[in-house]
């Protein structure tokens, strides 16, 4: 990472070094505890990645159930996803002060109320409500589960637990596009969903029975007392906002997320079956390119990445030009209608989007304390879900002003509103390329006297 020039000097604050390394004597010690501890948080987080992709296969089924057009459709997936991101500063606080066990605990409930509401509700605005509910309860897993793996990992592992952590709640975007799309068909609407609640039962006494949230003397306490006075919550927020570190992790997560999380929580299997003429079950099967073309890039980033932070960088401004660029000739494509190699090479590629959006983890983790570690996750994660939410509403707007006289949506139609992306791509790399330099410059020692 280069160093501006022109960038101020000065000594590089301490909360520029990595703080998850304990003293020696409490070191996380990994092994076989750490993993089952890391397994049982984790299947909280698929459980969750479950319920938030559902609506993303059932999209055309939830139009005609509810008797609503693209925009508000698209209100569903925004008003989940705006929940979810209003809630991780929130949720980073309660995991700094009571604990990740307790949240996911309450993540379990919320999320199971809120799918099983959708599944009997018939009318628009008690959907939307259970919507709402279950993106506060998906709000409260990957943060927790990442606290979980620094308690039990040396720090040198977190970027790796990260990957795999998002790697494995992959897997329940798999359910989705495997198992939930011919549920819809085969079961119906209310037995679908509903299952998928039922399974949050399960979940949580797996969690209530098993989970340990450390070992032994860094496992979090109800009345922590510790050597320095814990930050009242503004100030709290105000240090994690203040660090650059924070702030680059949240614009890189921002960058690199929305554009897969978009198409995979709403518009993908619409854009595939309305506008590019697939079957359901061909438009299935595309999708899930998408979610194993996620594994391996999180395998991949997360060897790269334990090895060397300085590829943290690279690796995000490389999966944001690369998305940039396949989506540009998908969409220059003649007629709005790319062949079926070029669709495969963009899901691909959009495949690397969710495991680079982890980097701007990666960098609220390195940039600040334990102490206030949740509540800089919370801040970072915040930003590829917001940039969803953006993404998602100027989609659905661009759709409903372009849509024919019977609804529908033409090539052309989703040509055009697919170029929305561009705005939210170009203000966040503009954002992480200004950033960058303010971090390199804090982090570059004082010039000698």
């Amino acid at each position: 990472m280069s160093v501006d020039p022109a960038g101020p000097t000065r000594p590089a604050p301490t909360t520029l070094r990595p703080p998850l390394e304990a003293p020696a004597a409490v070191l996380p010690p990994g092994g076989a505890a750490a993993w089952t501890a890391w397994s049982v948080g984790v299947s909280v987080y698929v459980l969750a990645v479950v319920h938030r992709t559902s609506l993303g296969v059932a999209g055309l089924d939830a139009a005609a159930r509810f008797g609503i057009g693209a925009s508000a459709l698209s209100t569903f997936a925004i008003l989940q996803v705006l929940v979810y991101a209003a809630m991780q500063i929130p949720v980073g606080l309660l995991v700094d002060r009571h604990g990740p066990r307790r949240v996911l605990l309450l993540g379990v409930l919320l999320m199971s109320a809120g799918q099983l509401a959708f599944a009997v509700s018939t009318a628009f605005g008690p959907a939307l409500a259970s919507r709402a509910v279950l993106g506060c309860g998906d709000a409260m897993t990957f943060i927790s589960v990442l606290r979980i793996a620094a308690h039990w990992f040396p720090a040198a592992k977190n970027p790796l637990i990260a990957q795999l952590t998002g790697l494995v709640g992959v897997c329940g975007n798999l359910v989705t596009t495997v198992v939930l799309t011919q549920a819809l068909h085969r079961a119906g609407w209310t037995a679908t969903f509903a299952t998928t609640a039922a399974a949050g039962a399960a979940v949580f006494a797996l969690v209530a029975v098993l989970l340990r949230e450390g070992p032994g003397a860094v496992r979090p306490r109800p009345a922590p007392r510790p050597t320095a006075p814990a930050l009242p919550v503004r100030a709290q927020i105000r240090a994690a906002w203040a660090e650059p570190g924070t702030r680059l992790g949240m614009w890189v997560h921002f960058t690199t997320a929305f554009p897969a999380s978009a198409f995979g929580l709403l518009w993908g299997l619409p854009y595939l079956v309305e506008g590019q003429g697939f079957g359901r079950a061909a438009a299935g099967g595309m999708l899930t390119l998408l979610v194993v073309s996620n594994m391996v890039f999180a395998l991949l980033f997360g060897r790269i990445l334990s090895r060397d932070t300085r590829s943290r960088m690279p690796i995000a401004l490389t999966v944001i030009g690369t998305t940039a660029l396949c989506w540009a000739v998908v969409l220059a494509w003649p007629h709005g209608h790319p062949p079926l190699w070029l669709l495969l090479v963009l899901l691909t590629v959009m495949g690397s989007n969710g495991p680079a959006s982890l980097v701007g983890l990666d960098y609220a983790r390195s940039y600040n304390p334990t102490e206030r570690l949740g509540t800089a996750s919370g801040i970072a994660n915040m930003g590829g879900f917001v940039g969803a939410v953006v993404t998602l509403f100027g989609i659905g707007i661009l759709l409903d002003t372009l849509a024919g006289s019977d609804g529908t949506h033409s090539a052309q139609a989703y040509r055009w509103a697919f170029c929305w992306q561009y705005l939210p791509l170009a203000f966040g790399t503009a954002m992480i390329l200004r950033l960058r330099r303010r971090v390199a410059a804090a982090a570059a020692p004082a010039p000698a006297r």
